[in-house]
């Protein structure tokens, strides 16, 4: 009999040691799979189903026939090629505050998930106490009083049987933030590479507007001196000349201008790569800036691409998984609990066998009333589901906007282009006509300045196209998720 027993007491012990290594394997960061996901699963509450959501078959002002292929299916360093943007790029990656913080709270969302989890699984603690004691006892002595001490420990342990998920339900939802948390700092890191890459590209554009600048200074310097010689000479009258040093005095602010745009801009970028305030050096001009094509692949890959998308539906997961907590809670929580230990009046008979204690004992509990607690909180967690699938819907419109946006603008910015390409070349063969009218006696100082004062503009105009063009690349980029296939490490150590 007492070999059964002992038999029985083992073959119980470790049927408890692999049933807990076995409930501790499962990640609470990760979906469980196999006989534990069924387990997992066996809950109150709704499961999630994604809203339908069906988006267009194309995207507007796309051309040609849709391809599989994407621009987001491209690393970054294989979209911008200029080596000191590529180099940028790096060093924001690798340094930018704002992805560190985002990169902070992923760590805090992980270690969120265990603490919802934590309940799901024995919890086990331990306390000794040591104490003095007089009570009053008629028999023993003559005062009826008695005094001793009381030294004890104890080993207990507890367990809530999550037979409705609500503990389940809570892992659910915070593994979803912790997802919604990972796509946004994917997010963070598409944003911050878009980000270098339009403040770079506007660097470039402020010098060709320097040089423009400065072309214009020039020449108003020298149509000044024309006018100037003219004048002394008795063969024009002041006129001319106030209006030249009104022209050229313009040129010098707009210089002024530009040079304070100029390191605005450049100081702008080095907080992008964390960096305290400095020069940015630029090797590759506006005009020499080489940009793949761009494709944009199938509309439904873009649900699953864009970083704020995914985060939206992990977003919606959560809220469903909190429904579930909300309808639990109406059920009795069921436990077990357990206590194991010793207790004698001398210290060193606390670990005897003799003097052991022990209980254990199950149970349930629930609410009865709880003043409209639960359903109002059930309710308010419908709504905020409700919320969610808005969010996401609209989420999506916009996604698929900012596509639009980009291609529109890429399409309509080539022949606009071509036409300010041809007004510029137009309109300086204007300078130098009314020029050579002018110093022939055969046009007034009037048709010079105005020639001069077109062509200056028209050249910024132009150079801020270029600009744009690499702009919408860039916007492309970003609207349809561009390094989506890329690890961390790749993201971080190009090559």
């Amino acid at each position: 009999m007492d070999t059964r027993s002992s038999k029985r007491s083992i073959a119980i012990r470790l049927t408890v040691i692999l049933f807990s290594v076995l409930l501790t394997s499962c990640s609470p960061t990760e979906e469980p799979k196999g006989f534990w996901r069924k387990l997992w699963k066996i809950e109150v509450g709704p499961d999630y189903k994604p809203p339908n959501m069906a988006p267009v078959q194309d995207f507007r002002s796309e051309i040609g026939p849709v391809e599989n292929v994407s621009l987001a299916d491209l690393p970054w360093w294989g979209v911008f090629r200029d080596p000191q943007l590529q180099q940028l790029i790096a060093e924001a990656l690798a340094h930018n505050y704002d992805l560190q913080l985002a990169v902070a709270r992923v760590e805090q969302a992980r270690s969120e998930v265990w603490i919802a989890a934590s309940p799901f699984y024995p919890q086990a603690g331990y306390q000794m106490f040591a104490g003095r004691e007089r009570i009053f006892l008629p028999n023993e002595g003559s005062d009826g009083n008695l005094t001793f001490n009381a030294f004890g420990w104890a080993l207990n342990a507890t367990w809530e049987l999550d037979l409705w998920g609500r503990i389940r339900r809570s892992t659910e939802a915070a593994r979803a933030n912790l997802f919604a948390q990972e796509d946004v700092r994917r997010g963070v890191m598409l944003t911050l590479v878009s980000d270098v890459a339009t403040g770079y590209f506007r660097l470039l554009e402020l010098d060709r507007e320097m040089a423009i600048a400065r072309e214009s200074s020039k020449v108003y310097k020298q149509t000044l001196d024309l006018f100037s010689q003219r004048f002394e000479f008795g063969k024009d009258s002041k006129l001319p000349v106030e209006r030249a040093q009104a022209a050229y005095d313009s040129s010098i602010a707009n210089i002024a201008a530009l040079q304070r745009a100029r390191i605005q801009q450049e100081n702008a970028i080095s907080i992008l790569v964390g960096a305290y305030p400095n020069e940015i050096s630029r090797v590759v001009e506006l005009t020499d800036q080489a940009m793949p094509n761009a494709p944009v692949g199938l509309t439904t890959d873009l649900l699953h691409r864009r970083p704020d998308i995914m985060s939206a539906e992990q977003t919606m997961i959560g809220a469903n998984a909190e429904i579930g907590v909300a309808v639990a809670n109406f059920f009795p929580r069921i436990g077990l609990t357990a206590l194991y230990g010793g207790q004698s009046r001398n210290i060193g008979d606390m670990f005897d066998s003799s003097f052991s204690i022990w209980n254990i004992a199950g149970g349930f509990a629930g609410p009865l009333f709880q003043g409209g607690r639960l359903i109002e909180s059930y309710h308010a967690q419908q709504a905020f589901w409700n919320g969610t699938i808005a969010q996401y819907k609209q989420t999506v419109l916009v996604a698929f906007q900012e596509v639009a946006d980009a291609l529109i603008a890429q399409q309509t910015l080539v022949d606009q282009r071509a036409a300010l390409t041809h007004q510029v070349v137009a309109l300086r063969e204007s300078v130098d006509l009314s020029m050579l009218r002018y110093t022939a006696g055969r046009a007034s100082y009037f048709e010079v300045l105005e020639a001069e004062q077109l062509l200056f503009p028209t050249e910024d105009v132009l150079a801020q196209t270029q600009r744009d063009q690499l702009l919408a690349v860039v916007d492309l980029y970003k609207a349809l998720g561009g390094g989506w296939s890329l690890t961390d490490v790749e993201w971080n150590h190009p090559h």
